[in-house]
């Protein structure tokens, strides 16, 4: 039985009066740039007592995967619910709970994939927070041609003996575990042979090394795999493979519909602070609004991320009745190219003072670095418009 009132009215009143009393008032109203955010994991340490309460009072009924059905942690919410929850959320000005690569990509796939002893074990703790997730996909010589990996798990009987490296993965230095692709086939296709396997981070032979990027920031890491022992077993059913054995590919494929929307969504969001981007620009100094073609490109922008925004919305009912296939490729490149465009215009509007690493601008030109990335991460743009051609306009390929 559900937590809370299934009628919608109810249900906002009930949900408005938690976050009100579990989220704490030093939370709500920090800008997101500020905000420290709550990732989870053995290896977190919470910025406050304030942040830990507020995440354990959100895992408590589920409100850290909202969507997910309650026997897995999640609080088992319609569609219609989620929206209501995240008006109130943005209301309240209150910060997410937990952010987790669990709750965006792993989760998911589980969800479609995964044995009932692998939901039971690894979901609740995702959304409870106690385990925090990285993924292990690209290599250095396999990343938009994603089937060509070679990180190889050998068949050792009562484990994997897994070798290989991975880059660009997202905070592996802080990761409990990883859900990687591997190859444990090495005589067939590349888009077979492959298997998705749970491996954990604390096993002899890991270690990662950060990536240093032109930002400045470093969420990037190499990882390595040196002759790690991965047990076939975690417990009685809970097997290290999600899935078929060689069939990883086809949950390969899943997640990334997954990860491509995350990314896509980013491009219809507010910025600086959770501030619009007109908001933001009117409220600086030097009359830079008066600038026509400043406003005129602003105006334009404004315009086109509601447009995107809405989208996303309409996807995701879409995603409920069966998900959104290859259309992620279309969300993905248009939420980057939006963002793109987006910290182009402030860095136009700001001239000298948005090249400062932290002036009136904030932190805009390491930001601006940063959405470069957007169009590699998850796929290149070349590859997400090849997909489109191919996969949702049918185009022919002569």
């Amino acid at each position: 039985m559900s937590r809370f009132s299934t009628e919608p009215d109810l249900f906002r009143q009930e949900i408005a009066s938690y976050i009100s009393d579990n989220c704490s008032a030093e939370l709500r109203g920090i800008p997101a740039g500020r905000r420290e955010v709550c990732w989870g994991g053995k290896r977190f340490r919470f910025s406050s007592d304030a942040q830990r309460d507020w995440m354990n009072a959100a895992a408590a009924v589920g409100l850290t995967a909202p969507r997910w059905p309650e026997a897995y942690g999640g609080a088992g919410l319609s569609r219609e619910q989620e929206k209501i929850f995240r008006e109130e959320m943005r209301k309240a000005k209150a910060p997410s709970p937990l952010e987790s690569f669990g709750l965006w990509m792993l989760g998911p796939a589980l969800l479609a994939f995964g044995t009932e002893e692998q939901k039971t074990h690894f979901l609740p703790q995702i959304t409870r927070g106690e385990i925090r997730w990285c993924q292990g996909y690209s290599e250095p010589g396999a990343g938009s041609d994603l089937a060509s990996v070679q990180t190889r798990a050998e068949d050792k009987g009562d484990h994997w003996l897994v070798n290989g490296s991975k880059i660009w993965t997202s905070y592996a230095n802080h990761a409990d575990w990883i859900f990687a692709l591997v190859r444990t086939d090495r005589e067939a296709p590349k888009h077979k042979g492959i298997s998705f396997m749970l491996i954990d981070m604390e096993s002899e032979g890991v270690s990662t090394k950060p990536i240093k990027l032109i930002s400045g920031m470093s969420p990037f890491c190499e990882t390595f795999f040196d002759n790690v022992k991965v047990p076939k077993s975690y417990g009685e059913g809970i097997s290290s493979i999600v899935g078929e054995q060689n069939r990883g590919w086809d949950v390969a494929k899943h997640l990334l519909t997954h990860e491509r929307t995350m990314i896509g969504g980013g491009g219809g969001g507010g910025i600086l602070g959770g501030r619009s981007l007109g908001d933001f620009l009117n409220s600086l100094e030097d009359g830079v609004m008066d600038d026509p073609v400043i406003r005129s490109e602003a105006m334009e922008l404004e315009i086109d991320s509601l447009a995107m925004a809405m989208t996303m919305e309409r996807y995701g009912d879409m995603a409920k009745a069966g998900g959104v296939g290859n259309a992620s490729a279309m969300l993905k490149y248009y939420g980057t190219e939006l963002n793109k465009r987006r910290y182009e215009l402030l860095m136009s509007a700001g001239g000298a003072y948005a090249t400062e690493w932290d002036g009136p601008f904030g932190s805009t030109a390491p930001e601006w670095l940063r959405t470069k990335a957007n169009s590699i991460e998850g796929g290149t743009s070349e590859v997400m418009l090849d997909i489109i051609s191919k996969r949702v306009l049918e185009l022919p390929s002569k």
